[in-house]
């Protein structure tokens, strides 16, 4: 009875002791998540203040910062303590985009019109995602990113995707910050956020022609600068995996196909010269105090599977404006308009098996966008976006021949964790002998739990 009561006070008091580090944890993360926050909003400040103010700023940002490493310090041996539970500073939250809806376009011709992988791409009901994400911090060196997607395809497969998976530092020296693991290459605007965070219901055509269905990512690393300049300039450069369905561009799969409908040659990596290469510049500026305007420059080198020395180029130029009434209600009425135009040089082998052949050559591509979306009253957003995309010596391929689409849309927010975008879409394709199509979507989302501030 004496070992079985003792046993039972221990028990006890490390239960106890147990309890009061999760409740000390807890509020640590609190006030870390709060500090954090408070960070991220002074340091936004800073990229866009005048100098005459820069220098207060900067100091507030080294006092919060000395205090936020006091605190994860503090955290991380309450977390090493033998307690038996393991404690992590982690946010989860989980966001799903429905969408319903018909075309004048065949069920066979409207995937290839509705080329993203979560475009609606049906008629009748798509489930276009379910994201699932942990984000948090790893120590006072990482925070880490995961986001795990599923979907529902036109055949009635479940599909289940990891997307991303990536560590960032964050106390480098000199403004860098180092990214490792499977992310989306940092290339113009669009490709690097996920589609719960879009304007439109579906991706640009260009984004899909360049990218692919599922938008350029890898495992790889990557490093980027934020120069010490009176405003923002950021300037990263990457290498990553060039193999695979999801750089279409570069070593593609079967899965993915080239473009021209040319054949896959497999391709081994030999050097580092069978890597993918990626660099962006990105700077903005404030134009007056309700105004900012982003311009940005990226590039992608790598090699391509059609052949055994044969690559790809990628070039682009984005632009992003915002503005925001200084006076407004949760951000409302603001106004944006974001453009980028890419280009594409593929290196294609020669090919003859004696049914099929192809000539040697560079295909060219090139394409762009351009969207602004007005929110005049809260909680409603109009929006409209221009696409065209087209190729050389397309041969037949619905992905490279001329595209023009024109997408209005309306959006309306209930609250910042849902919402309904009802979007028409007018497509002239040249794979569809260039007759006008229409389709209509709504589309719904909800997400719920923690999740950080979209990217601007």
């Amino acid at each position: 009875m004496r070992t079985s009561g003792t046993w039972g006070l221990a028990a006890l008091l490390l239960g106890a002791a147990t309890v009061a580090a999760q409740e000390e944890v807890q509020a640590l993360r609190q006030e870390v998540e709060a500090l954090r926050r408070k960070v991220e909003s002074l340091e936004a400040e800073l990229k866009q203040a005048r100098p005459d103010s820069a220098r207060e700023l900067e100091t507030q940002i080294e006092l919060f910062n000395l205090r936020l490493e006091g605190l994860e310090r503090r955290q991380g041996e309450l977390e090493q303590r033998p307690s038996g539970v393991s404690l992590r500073l982690i946010d989860i939250s989980a966001s799903v985009l429905v969408a319903a809806g018909s075309s004048t376009v065949g069920e066979e011709d409207l995937g290839l019109l509705q080329a993203g992988g979560h475009d609606p791409s049906q008629r009748g009901f798509t489930l276009q995602q379910m994201e699932l994400s942990l984000q948090g911090a790893v120590d006072p060196y990482f925070r880490g990113d995961i986001f795990v997607i599923t979907f529902i395809d036109p055949e009635g497969e479940t599909q289940l995707e990891l997307e991303e998976a990536y560590l960032s530092s964050t106390s480098l020296p000199a403004n860098l910050q180092l990214r490792a693991g499977n992310y989306f290459t940092e290339f113009g605007r669009l490709n690097p956020t996920h589609p719960h965070t879009w304007d439109f219901v579906d991706q640009p055509v260009v984004n899909g022609r360049m990218f692919g269905p599922d938008g350029l990512r890898s495992p790889g690393a990557r490093l980027s600068w934020l120069a010490p300049t009176p405003f923002f300039l950021e300037l990263i450069g990457g290498m990553q995996n060039a193999r695979g369905e999801t750089v279409g561009s570069f070593l593609s799969n079967d899965e993915a196909g080239l473009p021209g409908g040319r054949p896959v040659t497999d391709r081994s990596v030999q050097s580092l010269e069978d890597l993918l290469y990626s660099v962006r510049a990105a700077t903005s500026f404030e134009l007056g105090d309700e105004s900012t305007v982003l311009f940005g420059g990226s590039a992608l080198f790598g090699p391509n599977s059609s052949g055994g020395d044969t690559r790809t180029q990628i070039w682009g130029l984005d632009a992003y404006y915002k503005w925001k009434a200084l006076s407004n209600d949760q951000g409302w009425p603001f106004f944006t308009a974001q453009a980028e135009a890419m280009w594409r040089n593929f290196e294609a082998d020669a090919f003859d098996d004696g049914t099929v052949t192809f000539d040697a050559r560079t295909l060219q591509d090139r394409g762009f966008y351009a969207q602004v979306v007005w929110g005049p009253l809260r909680p409603w957003a109009l929006g409209a976006r221009a696409d065209y995309a087209n190729g050389d010596h397309a041969g037949g391929d619905p992905l490279r021949e001329r595209r023009v689409r024109l997408s209005p849309n309306v959006t309306f927010y209930p609250s910042h964790f849902s919402k309904v975008r009802l979007q028409y879409n007018w497509d002239r394709a040249q794979f569809l002998n260039d007759h006008a199509e229409h389709s209509l979507w709504l589309q719904m989302e909800f997400l719920f739990g923690a999740h950080g501030a979209h990217t601007f």
